[in-house]
C-alpha cells in the first residue's frame, strides 16, 4: 500500500522567500538577499520594496543613494506597509543627496505607522512629540505612544517613559517609577537609561542610594555615548575609595542582567 502512505504524507511547504532572503540579510550577506528582494519588489511586495529601500538608505549591499530609497520606499509607504511608511520617515527626517528633508512629512509617516502597531515607529513619535519643534508639543501624546513602544519593547521609549515621569510631563511626578523606567531600559542596553539610573542611584531618587552600582550604570551609559553620565561621573567617583572604584569598574565590564 505504498500509494497510500504517499496520499498520507504531509507535503513539504516551499520555503518562503522572504524568509530566507531576511536569514541573509541577517548573516550580512546583503547582496544575496537584494537578489530575492528585487523581483519581489517590482511585481509589487510592499515588504520587498522597503527593504531594498533600506538598503539604498543604508549602503547595505549597494551604494547609498537616497533617491533610489525613496522611490522604493514611498511605493512601499503608499502601499501601507508600516515598516516601509517608517523607514520613509526616517529618509525624510534626515534627508540625504537629491533628497531634502521634510520632517512635517516623516512626522505624518511616522504617525501612519505608529497607528499600525510599529514600535519603532511609535517611539519616534513619541520623540517627535516631546522635542516639539516639527509638530506641537504634546507630553500626554508623547506618553501614549512611549508606553506602547516601551511595551513593545523598545529601550529608548522606556527611558523616554522615565524622563515623564521624573520631569512631571502628562503624569504626576513619580522618581520611583522614573527609576524603575530607566532601570528597564538600562538592562536592554540603552546607554541615556543607564546614565539616568546611575544618576538616580547617586542621589537615591526613587531606589535605595548605592554609590558602587551608579558608578558602574554611568560607565556603561558613557560608554555606549550618552552625554548624560557626564556630569555625576566626578562626584560619584569621589565619593569612593579605591576599592569601591575597583568593584564599580569589574560591575560595569560584567554582561548586562
Amino acid at each position: 500500500m505504498a500509494w497510500l502512505d504517499r496520499l498520507r504524507r504531509v507535503p513539504t511547504p516551499p520555503p518562503d522567500p522572504m524568509e530566507a532572503a531576511m536569514a541573509a540579510f541577517r548573516a550580512g550577506d546583503y547582496t544575496a538577499a537584494l537578489e530575492v528582494w528585487e523581483p519581489l519588489a517590482r511585481a509589487g511586495n510592499p515588504r520587498a520594496q522597503s527593504n531594498i529601500g533600506g538598503c539604498f538608505a543604508e549602503g547595505l549591499g549597494v551604494p547609498t543613494n537616497p533617491r533610489v530609497a525613496e522611490k522604493w520606499l514611498t511605493l512601499s509607504a503608499e502601499a501601507g506597509h508600516a515598516p516601509g511608511q517608517r523607514n520613509l520617515a526616517t529618509l525624510y527626517l534626515r534627508g540625504g543627496e537629491g533628497v531634502e528633508a521634510d520632517p512635517a512629512r516623516a512626522a505624518e509617516l511616522y504617525r501612519a505607522a505608529a497607528e499600525q502597531d510599529d514600535a519603532l515607529a511609535q517611539d519616534m513619535f513619541s520623540w517627535m512629540l516631546l522635542e516639539g519643534e516639527v509638530i506641537p508639543f504634546d507630553p500626554e501624546e508623547a506618553r501614549k505612544w512611549a508606553m506602547a513602544a516601551a511595551e513593545a519593547g523598545i529601550a529608548s521609549s522606556m527611558t523616554r517613559m522615565g524622563m515623564l515621569y521624573h520631569h512631571a510631563l502628562g503624569v504626576e511626578r513619580d522618581v520611583a517609577k522614573a527609576a524603575m523606567w530607566w532601570r528597564r531600559g538600562a538592562e536592554l542596553g540603552d546607554a541615556d537609561g543607564q546614565a539616568m539610573l546611575g544618576a538616580a542611584l547617586h542621589m537615591g531618587a526613587g531606589v535605595d542610594p548605592d554609590p558602587i552600582e551608579a558608578l558602574a550604570w554611568l560607565m556603561r551609559g558613557q560608554s555606549g555615548g550618552s552625554k548624560l553620565a557626564r556630569p555625576f561621573l566626578g562626584p560619584v567617583r569621589a565619593s569612593l575609595d579605591d576599592a569601591g572604584l575597583e568593584e564599580a569598574e569589574r560591575r560595569a565590564g560584567m554582561p548586562l542582567p
